[in-house]
């Protein structure tokens, strides 16, 4: 027994070869193998799942034909310290390091000295309490670390407790720092039919700008999810106001209060820019419910992972998602996903740009809405694949409605954006996604929408249709774990064909075809500081060749904590 104790390395025994050794007289055999550490988290955590039991007959995988049956039996029934998994079983076979095994004896010398206290010692032998002595004695030094561990972990836990921010509610907070440019022309863009002669000019001037997110993600049952997200920002959109075309728009633009588009004013103001809330709806269902600031790209899968996100993906609007995701975007409504354990996961969601407003035309179902619908198929995680559909409605809700008709979100052309001059409209929109992973670093992926629209009030009778395309190739971990090397081509949305002609006599149809082309590298310095330098080209803007290339150049730092 002595010699056992004293080895060099102390044996990886279970609680069955440790119950019987000690209190089973010459019936163990053990070999030795290499120690191992268990932390104070783990053994709490395990101490968390384990409980007491009163008869050896309740573990359901200790029989009374295992050899240390009946030194389990005499440990149980007689001192009460042999605990058990909540599921009834006893793990006999599992691997116990040093300090698991002082914690143990540790809890049958407590039991142990109440017994001594309650006038039970004729229970204990001379000869238990001189094993437990002598054991004391050979594992003080662990006795003695364990306590003081426990001591340390319960202070630090008292002073988290003291000063934490909140029992159910997590800080995750984000911030960008971004120097833009833009270069190649000496005009704004124009789209097709418009006198290019007559275009202000576009002025090379280099800006510095900021984001800064805060989210509060609150959890009541572990499953669900509160999500508050606070927004600063001031970084002016390379849009229609600055290039003539939103196809130079980047990733994570825009001005405090203003939306989605830039106002000039309240420039960082802080502002609610997002409230949800997301819980299951049993095993294989996901409710997300948006108050405030829904958009179906946050709520399901866009088939583009690495470059999806505005502050750690794309530098470009467009290059982000298919712009099918930007239907509603703002709104708010509900999405249900469905994901039964298996290939297929089914997504439908319904979101509406003005849900609070009274006024007629508004409200939740008699203004502008969306409703999407996705079937995806994911054979192996490799290989993902989409197909979606979309129905919008736009209006501007009457005078006291505030709405505007933008049909893709200020991404592609004015034509494709606002087809029908101001006028309402509604649209289905069909497409198709699908992502490739070869290997574990490198993904092409890409998507293809086509979509139709309708005039209604001043514009009814009118039909239009659009097309859009993109196909992007990263590489993960490239030069520095965590760091993405990526590259995108695609057509911003384009209208391909309109019936509505405007009083001038211009038709509101792109008679060219615009060109995307991006190219960055995320440079992943530490897990919270990123660098992404970009670069953007537009090649004939606003679908209309007699417009120069617009070229975009941007450094981004992220900031995430």
């Amino acid at each position: 027994m002595k010699k056992l104790f004293k080895a060099k390395n102390f044996l990886k025994l279970s609680p069955v070869v440790v119950a019987a050794t000690f209190f089973a007289a010459n019936s163990a055999m053990a070999s030795e193998v290499n120690e191992q550490v268990t932390s104070v988290s783990q053994l709490t955590a395990q101490s968390d799942n384990l409980g007491q039991v009163t008869s050896v007959s309740q573990f359901s995988d200790v029989q009374p034909t295992d050899w240390a049956f009946q030194a389990l039996q005499s440990l149980v029934e007689r001192y009460g310290c042999i605990a058990g998994y909540p599921n009834g079983t006893y793990r006999g076979n599992r691997a116990l390091t040093r300090y698991e095994f002082a914690a143990g004896l540790n809890a049958c010398l407590d039991r142990v000295n109440e017994l001594i206290a309650t006038a039970t010692a004729d229970l204990v032998r001379k000869e238990d309490l001189a094993t437990l002595q002598r054991l004391q004695e050979e594992f003080s030094a662990e006795l003695a670390t364990l306590r003081g561990r426990v001591d340390a972990l319960e202070a630090r836990t008292a002073e988290l407790e003291a000063n934490q921010f909140s029992t159910t509610t997590k800080l995750v907070g984000e911030a960008i720092f971004n120097i833009s440019d833009i270069f190649g022309t000496d005009d704004r863009a124009v789209p097709s039919g418009v006198n290019a002669a007559t275009a202000p000019d576009l002025d090379s001037n280099t800006i510095f700008a900021n984001r800064v997110r805060l989210n509060l993600n609150t959890s009541f049952f572990g499953t669900d999810q509160l999500q508050t997200r606070l927004q600063a920002r001031n970084i002016t959109p390379y849009g229609t106001n600055v290039t003539g075309t939103n196809m130079t728009r980047l990733a994570f633009d825009g001005d405090a209060g203003s939306g989605r588009t830039n106002s000039g004013v309240g420039a960082n103001d802080i502002e609610l820019d997002k409230l949800n809330y997301a819980f299951n709806f049993g095993d294989a269902i996901r409710v997300k419910v948006d108050a405030f600031g829904g958009e179906f790209y946050e709520n399901i899968n866009t088939f583009n992972p690495d470059l999806a996100s505005s502050g750690r993906g794309a530098i470009s609007r467009f290059g982000r998602f298919n712009p099918i995701y930007r239907q509603g975007n703002g709104g708010s409504g509900a999405t249900i996903t469905v994901n039964p354990k298996g290939p297929i996961t089914i997504s439908a969601g319904y979101l509406s740009n003005r849900a609070n407003n009274p006024n007629d035309g508004s409200g939740l179902f008699n203004g502008g809405y969306s409703a999407i619908g996705q079937i995806s198929f994911q054979p192996n995680q490799a290989f993902n694949i989409g197909l979606t559909y979309a129905h919008t409605y736009q209006n501007t809700g009457g005078p006291a409605g505030g709405g505007t008709i933008n049909l893709f979100d200020s991404t592609g052309s004015v034509y494709a954006n606002n087809p029908f001059n101001g006028a309402a409209l509604s649209s289905d929109h069909y497409a198709v996604e699908a992502a490739l992973r070869l290997g574990p670093r490198i993904t092409i992926g890409g998507w293809y929408g086509y979509s139709e629209a309708q005039g209604k009030g001043a514009a009814s009778g009118n039909n239009a249709y659009f097309e859009t395309y993109a196909a992007t190739l990263s590489f993960r971990d490239f030069g520095r774990q965590g760091s993405v090397l990526a590259f995108i081509f695609g057509q911003p949305p384009k209208a391909t064909g309109n019936d509505f002609v405007q009083a001038n006599g211009v038709r509101r149809q792109d008679r060219d075809t615009s060109y995307h082309l991006e190219a960055l590298y995320k440079l992943q310095l530490t897990d919270n500081i990123a660098i992404t330098p970009g670069v953007l080209v537009i090649l004939n803007p606003e679908h209309n060749d007699n417009n120069d290339t617009i070229y975009v150049g941007t450094l981004r730092t992220t900031f995430t904590f």
